[in-house]
């Protein structure tokens, strides 16, 4: 019998899931299923709920209620401690399937593996085991870890911990804190020595409920833009005395492991994009399916056709993107330096343009609340601006690339023995090995293997489009995209300028960096899965490279390789938009696998 959560005095039921072929997806199809169709104003998360909290700038605590009863929480907690946890791809999957029906909630409720994230990598088996316990019982954790006049430079740090006795005596303030208000518990990030430095600081684990009312004060919330009703507030603590148990991975080692800690949740973040792209696009084929004009619907009109399927080949980019990324914590994460930080910066740029383009198409619609499906698109579009911002920003990101451009193009342009068999990270019907958090590294070793393999997978997929020469759009474009990564290396190799003095060229650069590892992040998802993929639901998306040839035209058009757009009736993106249509019309998520969502096909 299937559980659907409901708001008080609603009835029941819920659409049938088939089989599906990836068993994360399917997690997330039966996640989506019980939580009832968004479509229904008497469910906890319907579209109509999550508007109406948002006008109030109210926090969704009877959504996060009913996800604490489904058992969300277990999945912040790896199953070594206590949860549910095993495969990091369970929870990208859930919480996209959380924000494409109300981001506020995704990131209310899911901020707590941000905070517990440290604990979890620090090896410290016990203090994991009694953290994993708070969790599940449903206790929230922030992470405190930017101040009002330092923001990003967390080096900067003013909040401090001094030695006492065998503990801490904590000072200062942390702000702009998602649940700092509502969380139990608080990670900060104090200097533990006078002149800061890379071992100047320790991050301690506090819990509120274990300091006396006088040692801290909460903040007020912080009225936002978007995510209205979250708890954007801060703290401010004053001779707070902790025990030497607050420590976490040891005094001294709070910067490197918070950076290493933040390369998971920045591999995820993505995950909060999708979902909102997912809703954004959802509701732009709602409104051209229904919106005459000139005595036609708006699908009938090549240039929204085009607009359309160009939204959905950017959904479909980002999400091969973050699928490789998130495999990669569990197959390459001596890698995710620069693996997390090209999936942090450009999946949110890329959806970020996304919704603008679909809000070209509903036009005033798109700004107006409560004129068209309760007024989501506006929401959505509001609430979507602040995942760039989360765990780092674009800049922060992309810096985080300038300083490994040395790496990268020497391992690139370099010999290739060095690099790992990358098989497993992308054939989706093979299994991963455990995560091992002793594997992360501040700086890629090797650069990345990742967009290594683009060279040898050009050339297998122009060998495969000499017996299928269905598949020679898609190579050309590949063929395409490896003259531009070859100079793009070349370029970056020849730089000698510091880190600290990296001009906006570099930048630049770093943006094209991660256009180029995207691709080949598409090509290694495409040429190691689709025999497999071809046979299951979505197999039209992957038949001829279908998908493969549309994310790599995007993706070159933003390398400023191939102009921007084409004929509005172009036969590629006709092709897209029918795949499109196709699951828009079954109810299906917008996705490269099958995942049924709960509100079923749309109605007539």
């Amino acid at each position: 019998m299937v559980t659907v959560l409901r708001r008080a005095g609603a009835g029941e039921g819920a659409p049938a899931v088939p089989h599906l072929s990836h068993s994360s997806w399917e997690l997330a199809a039966r996640f989506d299923r019980e939580l009832g169709d968004p479509g229904d104003p008497a469910t906890v998360f319907s579209y109509q709920e999550a508007v109406r909290l948002d006008d109030a700038e109210e926090f969704p605590d009877e959504a996060c209620a009913a996800l604490d009863a489904w058992g969300l929480a277990d999945y912040y907690v790896p199953a070594d401690y206590g949860g549910v946890l095993t495969g990091f791809e369970d929870l990208q999957q859930l919480i996209r399937m959380l924000a494409r029906r109300d981001l506020t909630v995704a990131v209310g409720h899911g901020k707590t593996f941000l905070g517990s994230v440290s604990v979890w990598v620090s090896g410290d088996h016990a203090a994991a085991v009694r953290l994993g316990a708070l969790v599940k019982a449903g206790a929230r954790v922030s992470l405190g870890l930017t101040e009002r006049t330092h923001g990003s430079d967390i080096m900067a740090g003013e909040l401090t911990a001094e030695p006492v006795g065998p503990g801490y005596r904590v000072n200062g303030e942390k702000w702009l804190i998602n649940n700092a208000t509502r969380g139990r518990l608080l990670s900060l990030l104090a200097r533990t020595s006078p002149v800061g430095g890379p071992r100047g600081f320790t991050l301690l684990l506090l819990d509120k409920e274990e300091l006396p009312e006088e040692t801290y004060r909460c903040l007020p919330k912080v009225p936002t833009h978007g995510i209205r009703g979250a708890d954007i507030s801060g703290v401010v603590i004053q001779d707070a005395v902790v025990g030497p148990e607050a420590v976490v991975g040891g005094a001294g080692g709070g910067a490197e492991l918070l950076l290493k800690s933040l390369q998971l949740t920045r591999t995820l973040c993505p995950s909060l994009s999708l979902g909102a792209a997912d809703h954004a696009l959802r509701l732009a084929m709602e409104f051209a399916s229904e919106r005459v004009l000139y005595g036609r619907r708006l699908t009938e009109l090549p240039l929204t056709r085009r607009t359309l399927a160009e939204a959905y080949a950017d959904l479909l980019v980002c999400e091969a993107l973050s699928t490789v990324a998130t495999r990669s914590i569990h197959a390459l994460p001596s890698e995710l330096s620069v693996t997390s930080a090209v999936a942090k910066y450009l999946v949110p740029t890329i959806i970020d343009g996304q919704v603008a383009s679909l809000g070209s198409l509903l036009g005033a619609r798109s700004f107006l609340s409560g004129e068209f499906a309760h007024g989501s698109f506006q929401k959505v579009a509001r609430d979507h601006r602040i995942v760039g911002i989360f765990d780092g920003n674009t800049l922060v990101n992309q810096y985080s690339l300038v300083a490994q451009f040395r790496s990268l193009a020497r391992n690139y342009l370099g010999p290739l023995d060095h690099r790992p068999r990358l098989g497993t990270l992308f054939n989706l019907s093979r299994p991963l090995p455990p995560f091992d958090p002793e594997r992360l590294t501040l700086l890629s070793r090797y650069g990345s293997s990742v967009l290594g393999t683009l060279p040898a997978s050009v050339t297998r997929l122009a060998d495969a489009a000499l017996l299928d020469p269905a598949l020679g759009g898609a190579a050309r474009c590949a063929a395409e995209l490896r003259v531009a990564a070859d100079a793009l290396h070349r370029r970056i190799a020849r730089r000698m300028e510091t880190v600290a003095a990296a001009s906006p060229e570099s930048f630049t650069d770093a943006r094209k960096y991660g256009l180029c590892f995207a691709g080949a992040a598409c090509l290694g998802l495409w040429l190691h899965s689709h025999r497999e993929a071809e046979a299951g639901g979505t197999g039209g998306l992957w038949q001829d490279g279908l998908w493969l040839e549309a994310v790599l035209n995007r993706l070159l058009a933003r390398l400023e390789a191939r102009p921007a757009a084409g004929a509005a009736e172009d036969p590629l993106f006709e092709r897209l938009y029918t795949q499109l249509t196709q699951q828009y019309q079954d109810g299906s998520l917008f996705s490269l696998l099958p995942c049924p969502i709960a509100e079923g096909p749309p109605s007539c």
